[in-house]
């Protein structure tokens, strides 16, 4: 009797001011909690039904009014009736406004048996430094999946075809129908006979054991790109697993791991290098050849280290670094290198040298404790490394 009804407000626990967005979180809380296949409480039918109800009539704002003005009387509704009061026509309505459709009725389905792309392999690839900067070629070696070149990919014996699926009749799926109070509910999962494609073979092909498909070695030329870093990325269109079902080929990515050098480190497009002097050297000025990297390899260059030279003074050769380049490939210039000067103070000293430091030590100024914003070769190391 409507006299026994409880107060819809009440139901949904929100009071008679709660906006739409309210009285919808509302009832999305009291559906998963009460909903029969989720729920263990022994009213949980009669609280989803309820719910439901309730929520039919406040989330229309006519049918609110009306109750508000009538109550059940103004809306005439019946718990005896239709259990989704006219809101909904399915359990799949409730579930895929709410839930995202975590309960899609078969009319929803994906299509199984559409084409599908093949996966993308991944391949490590070692390089020198030096090829990483100027760019090279490299041949490589890997294993994949390629489609069987006797039957084409259809996993059947030349001269025979595949038959359609007993279990599933050819749709590639299974259902399982299923009495709730609601009504029947059917379950569609993918056919465990034929995994989905809807038809099996009777006579599998010799060569791929039915599979459509064969593991064979593939080489391939690489040409690596000037400039490139570890850790850098190179896609190789159509190299990677075949498709399914007549789908595209995957890709191939290429992951370089760089090498390290035996004197050059890297910042962005420019070159490190670091030269060790000893005091005299330092002190008086002195030319040293270092090494240059260039395409044809490595090359001496010879630079000036100037008279009175302190520890981290970095000397910049102006293009002797990373090529720069755009995405198309083509050169905007190149980076530099940079050279940094390191004095090395002597541990042990001969008597004659330790003689002579004394002599020059008597000329020379002081011990005295510097600015606290003077850059010492500490900071200017970590200026030059990039903050590092």
């Amino acid at each position: 009797m409507a006299s026994t009804k409880r107060d819809y407000y009440e139901i949904l626990g929100v009071n008679r001011s709660a906006s739409p967005e309210n009285i919808k979180k509302a009832f999305r809380l009291k559906a998963r909690q009460f909903h029969p296949d989720v729920s263990q409480e022994a009213d949980a039918e009669f609280r989803f039904k309820e719910a439901n109800e309730a929520y039919d009539v406040l989330s229309d704002p006519q049918k609110r009014a009306a109750y508000d003005r009538f109550g059940h009387a103004g809306v005439g509704a019946g718990m005896g009736g239709d259990p989704y009061g006219g809101g909904f026509t399915d359990i799949s309505d409730i579930f895929d406004q709410f839930f995202g459709g975590g309960f899609r009725s078969s009319t929803a389905r994906t299509n199984r048996r559409a084409p599908r792309r093949g996966q993308d392999l991944q391949y490590r690839l070692s390089v020198d430094f030096a090829e990483a900067v100027f760019g090279a070629e490299r041949e490589i070696e890997f294993e994949r999946t390629a489609v069987c070149s006797v039957c084409n990919g259809s996993g059947s014996e030349p001269g025979s075809s595949p038959m359609r699926c007993a279990t599933c009749q050819g749709t590639g799926e299974f259902r399982e129908v299923k009495q709730t109070f609601l009504g029947q509910m059917v379950n569609i999962t993918t056919c465990p006979t034929c995994q989905g494609v809807g038809e099996t073979i009777t006579s599998p092909c010799r060569e791929c054991n039915g599979k459509g498909n064969v593991r064979q070695n593939r080489r391939l030329t690489v040409s690596i790109p000037a400039g490139v870093d570890h850790g850098t990325q190179i896609r190789i269109s159509g190299e990677g697993e075949p498709g399914a079902r007549g789908g595209p080929l995957g890709n191939l990515f290429i992951v370089l791991s760089v090498r390290p050098h035996e004197f050059f480190r890297r910042r962005d497009h420019d070159l490190l290098i670091k030269v060790q002097l000893n005091v005299a050297q330092a002190a008086l000025g002195h030319r040293l050849n270092i090494p240059i990297l260039t395409a044809m390899g490595e090359t001496d260059h010879e630079i000036d280290i100037p008279t009175g030279t302190q520890s981290g003074h970095v000397i910049t050769l102006k293009g002797k670094g990373v090529p720069r380049l755009r995405r198309d490939g083509t050169h905007t210039g190149f980076g530099d290198l940079q050279v940094m000067v390191e004095v090395l103070v002597p541990t042990r000293l001969t008597k004659d040298q330790k003689f002579l430091f004394q002599q020059l030590g008597a000329t020379m100024g002081e011990a005295v404790i510097p600015p606290a914003n003077d850059k010492g070769f500490f900071e200017r190391v970590i200026d030059w490394l990039g903050g590092e």
